[in-house]
């Protein structure tokens, strides 16, 4: 039941939970797997960028993987060798060209990657979250890229758990849920559909279907306030503290528990994790809590999704709960009401300012300025 059509030069965002069925609609436009019943029609070339190193050979170079990756893609050799510079260069692997790719890092594979399927000049390009694996300045890249050849009248399919890429890439996005089309249209008005179904269960609920499953879980989290009521809106000059209760039936080593705040747009803030220095947190069997605290005049008023954790770094997952909890901070005094139709970031920071005739004089208020800056 998932039919839809992407009109020539149109940049698509492919948007839903883990399990969704989006990276399965990818594979299936890509001719990776066959579709049980119905088609797919494609006009022009399709490259696609699924996870780290399709398509690429393991024993061969870069410089020869760049090539063979062009043959699969139906260009010839000619076409792959005036482009074989500038997509060196958009890599950043000059270096290790002639290097075999299996010993490059997860970061060169991808860059090396995207960097072909993006410059041989495909009709459609289709690109999964593995561009979550390179670097903040060369997922900026990517997305610079993406624009261009969209701009150029090709087409984009993008799969992506960043709202905020999204909604500043793609003119139009799909939702799936459970391998069914739930919502097709403006990307802002889909982003409002997926944000609104990630809240359909409450937290409690969620918390009590997964008590009890595997060696650690999340038995209770809130957020709560100075007086330590449990609370979901709190004054922006207010902190507040977030509060989690891990259980566990055996000694669990070298644990993580981190948790991730977002807007309500999907744009991430910042992340937090409990580990001593040494980066390793042992929970012993029963209950273990958990809590920190959000300082006063920090966060800009906004409603904020937390989303938590429990893993052991690189090596498993043990419990995951996407926007468990939702904390409102109230326009109560940060100065910023009077910009209300303006987005001037997430974090409020009091920055000193000098005021005077020269750079060296120290005459006015330090301290006095309020400005914003974005995380």
């Amino acid at each position: 039941g998932v039919s839809f059509e992407v009109e020539r030069g149109g940049v698509l965002g492919v948007i839903g939970r883990n399990g969704a069925g989006k990276s399965t609609l990818l594979k299936i436009m890509s001719r990776v797997t066959s579709p049980t019943r119905g088609s797919i029609r494609l006009r022009g070339r399709l490259a696609s960028l699924l996870e780290v190193g399709t398509g690429f050979h393991p024993d061969l170079s870069g410089r020869e993987n760049v090539f063979l990756n062009g043959a699969i893609l139906g260009m010839t050799r000619a076409e792959v060798a005036r482009k074989f510079d500038e997509i060196v260069a958009f890599a950043e692997v000059e270096k290790f060209i002639d290097t075999p790719v299996k010993r490059y890092s997860s970061g060169m594979y991808v860059r090396l990657a995207f960097a072909v399927a993006a410059h041989l000049e495909p009709e459609v390009l289709v690109v999964d979250e593995v561009l979550a694996v390179g670097d903040v300045a060369f997922q900026g890249k990517c997305l610079g890229k993406m624009k261009e050849v969209s701009g150029e009248g090709r087409t984009v399919l993008f799969v992506s758990h960043n709202m905020g890429a999204i909604t500043s890439l793609c003119g139009k996005a799909l939702l799936l849920s459970s391998g069914q089309l739930v919502a097709h249209g403006k990307t802002a008005e889909v982003v409002d559909a997926y944000l609104d179904s990630t809240r359909d269960v409450a937290g409690a609920d969620r918390l009590a279907q997964a008590k009890g499953i595997g060696r650690a879980w999340l038995a209770d989290a809130y957020v709560s306030s100075q007086g330590q009521e449990r609370v979901e809106a709190v004054q922006v000059q207010n902190p507040f503290r977030v509060h989690l209760e891990v259980a566990c039936q055996e000694r669990v080593k070298a644990v993580e528990v981190g948790v991730r705040v977002e807007r309500q747009n999907g744009q991430r803030v910042f992340t937090t994790g409990a580990a001593p220095v040494d980066g390793s947190l042992d929970l012993e069997p029963g209950e273990t809590h958990l809590s920190f605290e959000v300082p006063g005049g920090f966060l800009a008023p906004d409603v904020y999704y937390l989303t938590v954790a429990i893993h052991r770094p690189n090596v498993e997952i043990l419990a995951s709960h996407d926007r468990l909890l939702k904390v409102h901070v109230l326009e109560t005094g940060s100065g910023m009401w009077k910009y209300s139709d303006h987005d001037f970031g997430c974090v409020l920071v009091t920055i000193p300012w000098r005021i005077g005739r020269d750079p060296g004089e120290t005459t006015g208020v330090p301290g006095a300025g309020r400005g914003s800056a974005e995380v």
